[in-house]
C-alpha cells in the first residue's frame, strides 16, 4: 500500500529540518544526541506511572546503567527486558521512554530498559554481552526491583531486536533464565547478505543503506558470527515465543520476516505482524506522529499482557 500519509509528512519535515543530511553525517556524539532527541520529539508521549529510576547492575566490563520502569499496584509483577535501538551506535533508554512506560502501565509490568555499550568505543559482541549479563541479573534478583523471576520477557527494537534474539538463544543452550516471550520489532537478524527489500527501501525512508553501512563500520562485527547473524544458526527449536513486528518500506523488513518464518518452522509459537505503509522506527521512535505507531505499541502491550499473565 502507498506509505502513511502521517509518515511521509514526517519524513518531508525531516528533509526540510536536516537538508538531507543522516546521522551518519554526524559526528558520533552529535548522532546520539540527535537520536534521543528524536524519540523525545516524534515519540510516544510518556504515562504516568508508580516510578522511573536510574541505577546500574553489575556487567562483564563494569557496571550498566538500566532505567526501571515501575507499574502501579503491587508487585511482584512480570518484568519485560527491553534493549532500545540504533546500530549499536546511538539509542539509549531516552529514545524509548515513552513506549516503556506505556508497556510498564498496559501490562502491569516492570520494564527494565537496557543502556548496554555501543561501538565504536565498545564494538561487537560488548552490547551481547551486556544483554545477556542484564537479562541473567533481572532473573536472578527479581525481588530487588519488585518482579516475579518466573515472568520474564525480553523485547528490543531493530538493533535491540537483534540483542533480545541473542538472550533467548543464549538462554536456551546455557542454562539461562526461561523466558515467556521475545518481542522483536523489525530486528536485525542477518548481515551476512543483502535482502530485496534493502535495495527496494535502502533510500528516502529514514533508515538508508548508507546509514546501515555507517552502524557496520562502528559495531565491527563478524557478519558470520551468529550473534550478528541469528538467521545462520541450524537449530532455532526451544525458544521463548515470539512476537514479531516488521514494516513494508524498512530495509531490514526482509530478514525480519525470514526470521519469523525461521522460528515457526523450528515449533517456536510465533505471532508476525506486517505494518503496511510503514517505516523502520515507527514503534519505537515516531509512535507519536502516527497512528499505526501507537497501534503497534498497543499490540505489543496486548502480547506481553497475554503471555505474562496480566490480562
Amino acid at each position: 500500500m502507498p506509505l502513511d500519509p502521517q509518515t511521509q509528512e514526517w519524513l518531508t519535515a525531516l528533509e526540510e529540518k536536516t537538508q538531507g543530511r543522516e546521522l551518519c553525517d554526524l559526528p558520533v556524539e552529535q548522532a546520539r544526541v540527535a537520536f534521543d532527541r528524536l524519540g523525545a520529539s516524534s515519540g510516544l508521549p510518556p504515562v504516568e506511572i508508580a516510578d522511573i529510576s536510574d541505577r546500574t547492575v553489575p556487567g562483564p566490563a563494569g557496571e550498566i546503567p538500566v532505567r526501571v520502569y515501575t507499574p502501579e499496584g503491587t508487585g511482584p509483577f512480570p518484568v519485560l527486558v527491553y534493549f532500545p535501538g540504533g546500530g549499536f551506535v546511538v539509542g539509549t533508554p531516552d529514545s524509548t521512554h515513552g513506549p516503556c512506560t506505556v508497556w510498564a502501565k498496559q501490562i502491569g509490568a516492570v520494564v527494565v530498559s537496557v543502556n548496554y555499550r555501543k561501538g565504536p568505543e565498545d564494538p561487537f559482541p560488548a552490547a551481547v554481552d551486556d544483554a545477556i549479563a542484564v537479562t541473567r541479573w533481572v532473573a536472578g534478583n527479581a525481588a530487588e526491583i519488585g518482579a516475579d523471576p518466573a515472568r520474564v520477557a525480553v523485547g528490543g527494537d531493530s538493533a535491540g531486536g537483534n540483542l533480545a534474539t541473542d538472550v533467548a538463544i543464549d538462554a536456551r543452550d546455557n542454562d539461562g533464565p526461561s523466558l515467556a516471550a521475545q518481542v522483536l520489532i523489525y530486528p536485525a537478524t542477518d548481515i551476512s547478505k543483502a535482502y530485496p527489500s534493502l535495495h527496494e527501501n535502502g533510500t528516502g525512508y529514514f533508515i538508508s543503506k548508507n546509514l546501515l553501512r555507517w552502524f557496520g563500520a562502528n559495531y565491527r562485527a563478524d557478519p558470520l558470527d551468529w550473534r550478528a547473524s541469528p538467521m545462520l544458526l541450524d537449530d532455532l527449536s526451544g525458544l521463548a515465543p515470539a512476537f514479531v513486528v516488521t514494516a513494508e518500506y524498512d530495509p531490514l523488513r526482509d530478514q525480519g520476516e525470514a526470521y519469523a518464518q525461521r522460528l515457526a518452522e523450528a515449533g517456536v509459537d510465533v505471532q508476525a505482524r506486517r505494518y503496511d505503509g510503514q517505516i523502520h522506527a515507527f514503534v519505537a521512535n515516531l509512535a507519536g506522529v502516527t497512528g499505526q505507531g501507537k497501534t503497534a505499541v498497543n499490540d505489543i502491550g496486548e502480547y506481553l499482557s497475554g503471555v505474562l499473565g496480566t490480562d
